[in-house]
């Protein structure tokens, strides 16, 4: 999480489900992105691109958000 403030992120992806649980969200000015998906196949992941998308503009720093298909 540092290295992603450090370099002026502003938003994580990630499929780790536990990762919104196990980081304190006010200390870094990132969104974290969790991609409700099973495999990290690059088949699977597009798959959520367009719902990311669609909610993109709407995400806050500080929060994290679960994303489904």
């Amino acid at each position: 999480m540092k290295y992603c403030s450090e370099n002026n992120f502003d938003i994580l992806l990630t499929i780790d489900k536990n990762l919104m649980f196990q980081q304190n969200l006010d200390k870094y000015p990132v969104t974290i992105v969790v991609l409700n998906c099973f495999t990290s196949k690059i088949e699977d992941l597009v798959t959520f691109v367009p719902s990311f998308k669609s909610q993109a503009a709407s995400l806050e720093k500080h929060r994290a958000y679960m994303i489904d298909k």
